[in-house]
């Protein structure tokens, strides 16, 4: 797949095409995204309240980071959803879009990025080891992972 016709937007991607993107992508998390939340509501808190870094091929959302920055005393953004669908998966999509992310925590003077991600999904885990981010607690079975823009920047 040609990944030269990707277009990266910010918070672009309506309510239906968020919807959308995260049914093609549900089994593809680890558990699946539709045996742990309501896609459709979770797909409206996206859109109304999570800044989205976004990849397009044409009119199709292919690559997503949802990421919450609603915590103004401690000045950090939680990574709500990283998806990229699997025919472009393993492209560099979500490299590119936790680097505008983080770049866009860094113009917003956020000091760190969290993000949950199931303790058996060793595939996640080791993409986010590869940006630096290191774990900093536990949540059930999830590890909370932690990213410090002052200290890797």
């Amino acid at each position: 797949m040609n990944t030269s016709t990707i277009r990266y937007q910010t918070k672009a991607a309506a309510e239906k095409d968020i919807f959308e993107h995260l049914v093609i992508c549900s089994d593809s998390f680890v558990p699946p995204l539709k045996e742990r939340v309501d896609i459709r509501e979770y797909s409206k808190k996206i859109a109304g309240k999570a800044i989205s870094f976004e990849a397009w091929n044409k009119n199709e959302l292919v690559g997503l980071i949802a990421a919450y920055f609603n915590d103004d005393i401690v000045k950090s953004c939680f990574i709500t959803n990283v998806s990229v669908t699997k025919e472009f998966t393993g492209k560099g999509i979500a490299s590119i879009l936790l680097n505008n992310c983080i770049e866009y925590c860094t113009g917003n003077k956020c000091f760190e990025i969290y993000l949950e991600v199931y303790r058996d999904n060793i595939p996640a885990i080791n993409f986010y080891k590869k940006f630096n981010f290191i774990q900093s607690d536990k949540k059930g079975d999830n590890l909370i992972l932690k990213f410090d823009i002052k200290n890797n920047r």
